[in-house]
Protein backbone atom coordinates (compact mmCIF):
# COMPACT_ATOMS: atom_id res chain seq x y z
CA UNK A 1 0.00 0.00 0.00
CA UNK A 2 3.05 2.29 1.04
CA UNK A 3 4.07 1.87 -2.62
CA UNK A 4 0.89 3.32 -4.40
CA UNK A 5 0.89 6.02 -2.55
CA UNK A 6 4.09 7.46 -3.36
CA UNK A 7 3.69 7.05 -6.62
CA UNK A 8 0.57 8.98 -6.72
CA UNK A 9 2.36 11.27 -4.61
CA UNK A 10 5.32 11.16 -7.37
CA UNK A 11 2.34 11.80 -10.45
CA UNK A 12 1.21 15.06 -8.18
CA UNK A 13 4.66 16.18 -7.76
CA UNK A 14 5.70 15.88 -11.41
CA UNK A 15 2.44 17.09 -13.00
CA UNK A 16 -0.89 18.46 -12.15
CA UNK A 17 -3.59 15.94 -10.44
CA UNK A 18 -6.49 17.16 -12.32
CA UNK A 19 -4.96 16.10 -15.62
CA UNK A 20 -4.81 12.70 -17.12
CA UNK A 21 -1.71 10.70 -16.96
CA UNK A 22 -0.21 10.43 -20.59
CA UNK A 23 0.60 6.81 -20.68
CA UNK A 24 4.10 5.89 -22.70
CA UNK A 25 4.54 4.77 -25.97
CA UNK A 26 6.08 1.95 -24.38
CA UNK A 27 6.14 -0.09 -21.20
CA UNK A 28 9.30 0.25 -19.33
CA UNK A 29 9.41 -1.75 -15.51
CA UNK A 30 10.65 -1.39 -12.33
CA UNK A 31 10.89 1.45 -9.99
CA UNK A 32 12.80 3.32 -12.73
CA UNK A 33 10.34 2.71 -15.18
CA UNK A 34 8.11 4.36 -12.37
CA UNK A 35 9.99 7.69 -12.35
CA UNK A 36 10.63 7.62 -16.39
CA UNK A 37 6.23 7.35 -16.71
CA UNK A 38 6.20 10.02 -14.42
CA UNK A 39 8.45 12.43 -16.01
CA UNK A 40 7.09 11.46 -19.32
CA UNK A 41 3.57 12.18 -18.48
CA UNK A 42 4.50 15.64 -16.76
CA UNK A 43 6.97 16.55 -19.50
CA UNK A 44 4.23 15.56 -22.35
CA UNK A 45 1.83 18.71 -20.84
CA UNK A 46 4.51 20.87 -20.63
CA UNK A 47 5.55 20.60 -24.25
CA UNK A 48 9.18 20.02 -22.45
CA UNK A 49 9.95 16.21 -23.56
CA UNK A 50 12.73 17.78 -26.01
CA UNK A 51 14.02 19.44 -23.52
CA UNK A 52 13.87 17.01 -20.80
CA UNK A 53 15.83 14.44 -22.73
CA UNK A 54 18.47 17.04 -23.27
CA UNK A 55 19.13 17.91 -20.04
CA UNK A 56 18.63 14.20 -18.43
CA UNK A 57 21.65 13.09 -21.77
CA UNK A 58 24.01 15.94 -20.51
CA UNK A 59 23.40 15.32 -16.40
CA UNK A 60 24.46 11.82 -17.26
CA UNK A 61 27.28 12.37 -19.38
CA UNK A 62 28.92 14.63 -16.84
CA UNK A 63 28.23 12.07 -14.11
CA UNK A 64 30.11 9.54 -15.94
CA UNK A 65 32.91 12.18 -16.61
CA UNK A 66 33.30 13.13 -12.72
CA UNK A 67 34.61 10.62 -10.46
CA UNK A 68 33.78 13.62 -7.58
CA UNK A 69 30.22 14.04 -8.67
CA UNK A 70 29.24 10.87 -9.06
CA UNK A 71 29.86 10.23 -5.62
CA UNK A 72 28.43 13.19 -4.38
CA UNK A 73 25.08 12.58 -6.27
CA UNK A 74 25.20 8.57 -4.62
CA UNK A 75 26.12 9.40 -1.52
CA UNK A 76 23.88 7.88 1.55
CA UNK A 77 25.35 10.23 4.23
CA UNK A 78 24.53 14.19 2.49
CA UNK A 79 21.30 15.10 3.82
CA UNK A 80 18.32 14.30 1.34
CA UNK A 81 16.83 17.90 1.84
CA UNK A 82 19.99 19.03 1.46
CA UNK A 83 20.72 17.11 -2.10
CA UNK A 84 17.25 17.98 -3.22
CA UNK A 85 17.77 21.82 -3.14
CA UNK A 86 20.93 21.76 -4.46
CA UNK A 87 20.18 19.64 -7.04
CA UNK A 88 17.21 22.31 -7.98
CA UNK A 89 19.32 24.96 -7.61
CA UNK A 90 21.72 23.84 -10.16
CA UNK A 91 18.99 22.60 -12.67
CA UNK A 92 17.99 26.31 -12.32
CA UNK A 93 21.31 27.88 -12.98
CA UNK A 94 22.05 25.46 -15.92
CA UNK A 95 18.14 26.26 -17.56
CA UNK A 96 16.86 22.33 -17.08
CA UNK A 97 13.10 22.34 -17.72
CA UNK A 98 10.99 22.28 -14.80
CA UNK A 99 10.35 18.75 -14.65
CA UNK A 100 13.91 17.60 -15.09
CA UNK A 101 14.27 19.93 -12.00
CA UNK A 102 10.81 18.12 -10.20
CA UNK A 103 12.60 15.01 -11.07
CA UNK A 104 16.20 15.76 -9.51
CA UNK A 105 13.93 16.87 -6.32
CA UNK A 106 11.92 14.06 -6.01
CA UNK A 107 14.83 10.97 -6.04
CA UNK A 108 17.03 13.37 -3.68
CA UNK A 109 13.69 13.45 -0.97
CA UNK A 110 13.15 9.54 -1.58
CA UNK A 111 16.65 8.94 -1.46
CA UNK A 112 16.83 7.45 -4.85
CA UNK A 113 19.31 9.37 -6.90
CA UNK A 114 21.51 6.14 -7.04
CA UNK A 115 18.48 4.92 -9.56
CA UNK A 116 19.33 7.75 -11.86
CA UNK A 117 21.13 6.35 -14.10
CA UNK A 118 18.64 3.74 -14.80
CA UNK A 119 15.23 6.60 -14.50
CA UNK A 120 17.38 8.68 -17.58
CA UNK A 121 18.12 5.08 -19.72
CA UNK A 122 14.26 4.23 -18.95
CA UNK A 123 13.20 7.30 -19.89
CA UNK A 124 15.32 7.71 -22.85
CA UNK A 125 13.81 3.84 -24.37
CA UNK A 126 10.44 6.07 -24.17
CA UNK A 127 11.52 8.80 -26.08
CA UNK A 128 13.03 6.53 -28.44
CA UNK A 129 9.46 4.60 -28.89
CA UNK A 130 8.05 8.23 -28.88
CA UNK A 131 9.72 9.10 -32.32
CA UNK A 132 9.05 5.37 -33.49
CA UNK A 133 12.41 4.01 -32.45
CA UNK A 134 12.72 0.93 -31.43
CA UNK A 135 15.29 0.40 -28.79
CA UNK A 136 17.24 -2.53 -28.73
CA UNK A 137 20.23 -3.83 -26.68
CA UNK A 138 22.38 -7.03 -27.19
CA UNK A 139 24.83 -8.14 -24.58
CA UNK A 140 27.36 -10.30 -25.58
CA UNK A 141 30.53 -12.14 -24.00
CA UNK A 142 33.03 -10.55 -26.72
CA UNK A 143 32.15 -8.15 -29.15
CA UNK A 144 30.64 -9.56 -32.12
CA UNK A 145 32.14 -9.23 -35.81
CA UNK A 146 29.96 -7.27 -38.38
CA UNK A 147 28.83 -10.47 -40.02
CA UNK A 148 27.22 -11.40 -36.81
CA UNK A 149 25.89 -7.71 -36.05
CA UNK A 150 24.35 -7.83 -39.44
CA UNK A 151 22.94 -11.21 -39.25
CA UNK A 152 21.55 -10.03 -35.70
CA UNK A 153 19.76 -7.07 -37.25
CA UNK A 154 18.23 -8.72 -39.79
CA UNK A 155 16.84 -10.92 -37.32
CA UNK A 156 15.52 -8.03 -34.97
CA UNK A 157 13.89 -6.32 -37.83
CA UNK A 158 11.34 -8.58 -37.83
CA UNK A 159 10.25 -7.62 -34.75
CA UNK A 160 9.19 -3.78 -36.40
CA UNK A 161 6.16 -2.58 -37.35
CA UNK A 162 5.11 -0.22 -39.74
CA UNK A 163 7.18 3.11 -39.77
CA UNK A 164 9.72 1.75 -36.87
CA UNK A 165 13.27 1.79 -36.94
CA UNK A 166 15.36 -0.14 -34.98
CA UNK A 167 18.06 1.56 -32.66
CA UNK A 168 21.00 -1.23 -31.54
CA UNK A 169 23.27 -0.63 -28.49
CA UNK A 170 25.68 -3.24 -27.87
CA UNK A 171 27.70 -4.31 -24.39
CA UNK A 172 30.25 -6.48 -23.67
CA UNK A 173 29.91 -8.64 -20.44
CA UNK A 174 32.01 -11.75 -19.90
CA UNK A 175 30.13 -13.35 -17.14
CA UNK A 176 27.15 -14.60 -19.38
CA UNK A 177 30.10 -16.37 -20.60
CA UNK A 178 28.99 -17.30 -24.00
CA UNK A 179 25.39 -16.76 -25.83
CA UNK A 180 23.48 -13.32 -26.25
CA UNK A 181 20.93 -11.37 -23.74
CA UNK A 182 18.47 -8.84 -26.03
CA UNK A 183 16.12 -6.71 -24.92
CA UNK A 184 14.03 -5.20 -27.11
CA UNK A 185 11.18 -2.93 -26.57
CA UNK A 186 9.91 -4.01 -23.84
CA UNK A 187 10.63 -7.82 -24.96
CA UNK A 188 13.47 -9.97 -23.15
CA UNK A 189 15.41 -13.03 -24.18
CA UNK A 190 18.23 -14.94 -22.11
CA UNK A 191 20.10 -16.76 -24.39
CA UNK A 192 23.02 -16.80 -22.35
CA UNK A 193 25.93 -19.87 -21.27
CA UNK A 194 25.11 -18.26 -17.92
CA UNK A 195 21.64 -18.76 -18.03
CA UNK A 196 21.71 -22.46 -19.25
CA UNK A 197 24.19 -23.27 -16.34
CA UNK A 198 22.54 -22.05 -13.67
CA UNK A 199 19.23 -23.88 -14.54
CA UNK A 200 21.03 -27.21 -15.06
CA UNK A 201 22.76 -26.71 -11.91
CA UNK A 202 18.77 -26.10 -10.73
CA UNK A 203 17.68 -29.36 -11.86
CA UNK A 204 20.71 -31.42 -10.60
CA UNK A 205 19.91 -29.87 -7.09
CA UNK A 206 16.26 -29.97 -7.58
CA UNK A 207 16.83 -33.98 -8.37
CA UNK A 208 19.73 -34.82 -5.71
Amino acid sequence: MASVNKLAILSRSLSSAAQKTVKPPVQVFGLEGRYACALYSAASRTSQLDQVEKDLTALQATIKADKKLREYVTSPIINRSVMGNALQEAAAKLRFASSTANLLGLLADNGRLKKLDTVINAFKTIMAAHRGEVVCEVVSAKPLDSSQQKQLEGALKSFLKGNESLKITSRVDPSIIGGLIVSIGDKYVDMSIASKVKLYTEVIQSAA
